[in-house]
């Protein structure tokens, strides 16, 4: 069973750093497209990042230059690494990894940026 775990969301303030990590079980990040999305409250949920098998990266255009997506084949772990980081970044951070056509999601974690 696929199984994705995040965790690094925290209350920092604008300007901070965060490092949000992805552990995932029951397939391999190297193999698979993995990304992250966010969401505040009812709002859609957004992608901001997104890594292929093949190390093919995109950025939702909010955050190109300041946030930086890897993987660690070894730990079976995507790493977003978020700096200067704004208010207007305030949400759920979603890892999402699709396998075989399937869509799987992390429970999420919280990020604040205080002004």
């Amino acid at each position: 069973q696929v199984q994705l775990v995040e965790s690094g969301g925290d209350l920092v303030q604008a300007g901070g750093s965060l490092r949000l990590s992805c552990v995932v079980s029951g397939t391999t990040v190297s193999s698979n497209a993995v990304a992250w999305y966010r969401q505040v409250a009812d709002y859609q949920r957004e992608s901001v990042a997104s890594i292929s098998s093949s190390v093919n990266i995109n950025y939702a255009d909010s955050v190109k230059g300041r946030f930086t997506i890897s993987r660690d084949n070894a730990k079976n772990t995507v790493i977003l690494q978020m700096n200067s980081l704004k208010p207007e970044d305030t949400a759920r951070y979603y890892c999402q990894i699709r396998v075989w056509g399937v869509t799987y999601w992390g429970q999420g974690t919280q990020v604040t940026v205080s002004s």
